[in-house]
Formats: structure tokens, C-alpha cells, sequence
């Protein structure tokens, strides 16, 4: 049971991802000199024998690409969540994204881990306002199981295993359980088309559980925790199209479905036009790469009522 409120560990979850983040930003251009150049240049030769491999689309906003990649990223979002009973009517300013800001890379041929630390959230509403960290997304691990380019097919097929650690903040800022999200992956080209889809559940595997104090502000919860959040089912998909070499417009679809736990037998979907624009070439392997979308709930009583979503990359 995670039963730690003072938000020191989460500080310092903060500080060590924060610490790789910069650490990893000047690998590539360090390949010349300062490291091992024999051991850099051949990680960036598997790098890019990886990618190379892969079809080479762009990665939408919402739905995480089954493609891997290595790339610095920061997202934001400007979210109103929907009215009770469904919704919590909090309006969320998410610095970060729900999954940080954050380092992707790839440690080997057929593997991409990201890291990433805790977004920072102001929460404003009927529930009252309060601006803290954000439920921590640990690590996301993918496996690509086959892939092929654009010359060879243009499609890819990978796993994901993705842990997340409760900040205990309250005010619809943290989920409170701690879980796990395994996740199925898949994408298909045509020409300058392509699909990209997800299918995950989120399992809560623990709960938080602390009283109330000026430094963790979430209610006493309990096991009951685990069994009102479900384990709700997700599937993401992005219809994406590439134009005019700087031009990735798309639209995603997010379906949710709760099988269980407090919101059993509903579901909700979110439509997200959006426009991503790169890869603009900064340096070799550096490219600059930036996106926004609005997203709107087409179901009615959804937890999430609309958001605002912005996105910036830098690949090495």
C-alpha cells in the first residue's frame, strides 16, 4: 500500500527524471568527442537502422505511436472536465501532458523506454483551486514486434507496458491508485495515409491512502479506491494524412469504456482534429517538431468535456 504524503519522494522522483531529461540531451552531440566514440556511434547506428525499419509517420497527439521513437516532448492541455455524476466539473491546466514532460529513446534495435516526471497541474472549480503535481507517469516500455517501411509494406505491430504512481493530490489532480496500463499497438500506411491505433486497460494494482493535510490534500481512501476507478477499457485511433512535406493534419478518435467500478457501463468518445507540423531539421538527428488539436466529447455526461491540447518534440 502506498501510504508516503509528504510529496518528498515524489519531488525527488521529479528531480532524478528531470536529471536523465538533460542528461540524454547531449548524447547525440557528444557522439565526436567527450564519450566513447566507438560505443556512441554505435548506439546511433541502431538508432537509426531501427527507425529506418519502421514506417516513418508522424506521432499524433492523443494516441501513442506504435512507431518508436527518441525525442524530448512537453504537451499541455487545457481541459474541462465534464459535470457530476460522471464528470468532477474541474477545469485541469496540465503542464506536461498526462505523461510529462518526458524522454523517449532506444536502447536497442526492437525496444523504446520512456521516462518521464510529473506534470504540474492547476485544478479550478466547484471542488476549489489548487495547482500541484500531477499523478507521476513512471515508464512507458514498448516492444515492435514487426515492422515494416514505406518500401516494404508500411505497417508496424508493438506492445507497451506502461506504469503510473499516484501524487495523492486532490481536487481531480490525482487518480489516487497506482497502475498499470499494458497496451497493443498497430498502424498501416497507404501512400500518404495512415492509421495508428491503441487498445489498452488501465489495471489499478494499489491504492493511496493518507489523511488530509496541507501538504496531501487527497481524502482518506481506501481499497474502495481501486474498485470505484474500474479498469477502464481504451482505444485510441488517429487517421492521420501527410501533405506538403511540413503538414501531418489528422483527426483521433478516443473511446473509453468502464466495465466496472464507479462509472460501470458507461463509455465515452473524444474527437480531436489537430495539425502537426515538422520534421524541421535543426541539426543532424535534431528536429524540431510542433502540434495542436481541440479536443470535444461527441457522448453525452463524458467525464472529459473538451481540452485544448498543444505538443512540442525535439528528436536527437
Amino acid at each position: 500500500m502506498i501510504k508516503h504524503c509528504n510529496g518528498q519522494r515524489l519531488r525527488q522522483f521529479s528531480v532524478a527524471a528531470a536529471s536523465l531529461v538533460a542528461a540524454m540531451l547531449p548524447l547525440s552531440a557528444r557522439a565526436d568527442g567527450m564519450l566513447d566514440p566507438g560505443v556512441v556511434h554505435s548506439w546511433i547506428d541502431t538508432v537509426n537502422a531501427s527507425q529506418e525499419n519502421q514506417p516513418h509517420w508522424m506521432t499524433p497527439i492523443i494516441t501513442t505511436t506504435p512507431r518508436l521513437e527518441q525525442e524530448l516532448r512537453w504537451d499541455f492541455y487545457d481541459q474541462q472536465n465534464g459535470q457530476p455524476p460522471h464528470g468532477n466539473g474541474q477545469r485541469l491546466l496540465n503542464d506536461g501532458g498526462p505523461g510529462g514532460p518526458r524522454v523517449e529513446f532506444i536502447p536497442e534495435y526492437n525496444t523504446q523506454i520512456t521516462l518521464g516526471a510529473p506534470p504540474a497541474i492547476s485544478s479550478s472549480g466547484s471542488r476549489g483551486e489548487q495547482t500541484s503535481p500531477g499523478d507521476w507517469p513512471a515508464f512507458l516500455v514498448k516492444y515492435r514486434f514487426i515492422s515494416a517501411n514505406e518500401e516494404h509494406g508500411n505497417y508496424i505491430v508493438t506492445g507497451f507496458f506502461q506504469m503510473s504512481v499516484p501524487s495523492g493530490y486532490g481536487r481531480g489532480i490525482s487518480n489516487n491508485v497506482l497502475l498499470a496500463q499494458p497496451t497493443i499497438a498497430f498502424g498501416k500506411g497507404w501512400g500518404d495515409f495512415d492509421i495508428q491505433s491503441t487498445v489498452s486497460v488501465q489495471v489499478p494494482v494499489d491504492h493511496y491512502f493518507c489523511k488530509p493535510t496541507p501538504q496531501c490534500t487527497a481524502p482518506p481512501v481506501g481499497i474502495s479506491a481501486e474498485r470505484n476507478f474500474g479498469d477502464p477499457v481504451i482505444w485510441n485511433t488517429a487517421f492521420q494524412y501527410h501533405i506538403w512535406k511540413y503538414f501531418w493534419p489528422a483527426v483521433e478518435v478516443s473511446y473509453t469504456y468502464f466495465p466496472n467500478g464507479q462509472r460501470a457501463g458507461l463509455n465515452q468518445v473524444l474527437l480531436t482534429p489537430e495539425l502537426i507540423l515538422g520534421r524541421f531539421n535543426l541539426a543532424p538527428r535534431q528536429n524540431l517538431i510542433i502540434g495542436a488539436g481541440y479536443q470535444f466529447a461527441v457522448t453525452a455526461d463524458p467525464q472529459v468535456q473538451n481540452a485544448f491540447v498543444a505538443s512540442v518534440r525535439l528528436t536527437f
